[in-house]
């Protein structure tokens, strides 16, 4: 079982006894290390298996690793970050690593402590910038990429209005939303009769607040609408 506080990183390098001694030293720091020697093999552990970030040669048999970041980022619209090895150490090297969606860009022969530091700071980076985009109230997520939200990991699913309240409501939780502020998000300075936020309401919470689950949205009457964890203190 994979310790969820470990930093897994997945290494594309061709010299055999490079790889091994960066993969040594990474263990030893608690990492968990996939190898690739060549290109071909790295893009496809990159788009098959999780890693939090990529060590990436430049200069691989098969497929190079401009090539191979540029399929990452295209074709498997994966954002890993990827740190590049080369030995080309001129600006316009880095600046055509970087172009292919390269995050980071460390200059052979390197020493193994900056390459940990750098393999860490990318990763909090990535963890920080994606926790961003996850909207959680206890066991419901709203993925702001994807647009998908689930439940308990149960897919549920939402017309466009009622996802911009929740987003509304997930963004504010636990405070209380006014009716007032809600459609004024929603329709701007033109919204419809009382009952249509009463209706798009009923359709939210029909779908998040499933029978059998411990209901996360609460209507204030007079006042708005409030999205908190079960344990959450009354507004």
């Amino acid at each position: 079982m994979r310790d969820s506080d470990a930093i897994s990183v997945l290494i594309v390098e061709d010299s055999p006894d490079l790889a091994a001694n960066i993969a040594d030293y990474l263990e030893a720091k608690g990492y968990l290390v996939d190898i690739a020697l060549d290109g071909v093999t790295g893009l496809h552990l990159a788009v098959t298996q999780s890693h939090d970030v990529i060590v990436l040669d430049l200069m691989l048999p098969g497929i190079d690793g401009l090539s191979l970041c540029r399929r990452l980022r295209q074709d498997a619209q994966s954002s890993v970050p990827v740190l590049m090895l080369t030995a080309r150490a001129t600006l316009d090297d880095k600046a055509a690593g970087f172009g292919e969606g390269a995050d980071d860009y460390l200059v052979k022969p390197f020493e193994l402590r900056e390459l940990d530091l750098r393999l860490r700071a990318l990763t909090r980076r990535a963890h920080a910038s994606a926790s961003l985009r996850r909207l959680k109230v206890a066991d419901l997520e709203f993925d702001l990429d994807t647009f998908s939200v689930q439940r308990a990991g149960q897919a549920l699913s939402l017309p466009a209005l009622p996802l911009k309240i929740l987003e509304l409501l997930m963004r504010r939780a636990p405070g209380v939303v006014r009716r007032g502020e809600i459609e004024q998000v929603v329709w701007g300075d033109s919204p419809p009769d009382s009952d249509a936020l009463r209706v798009h309401m009923h359709t939210l919470r029909s779908a998040i607040d499933p029978p059998g689950r411990p209901p996360l949205l609460h209507t204030l009457r007079g006042v708005g609408y409030q999205l908190k964890a079960p344990d959450a203190p009354a507004a």
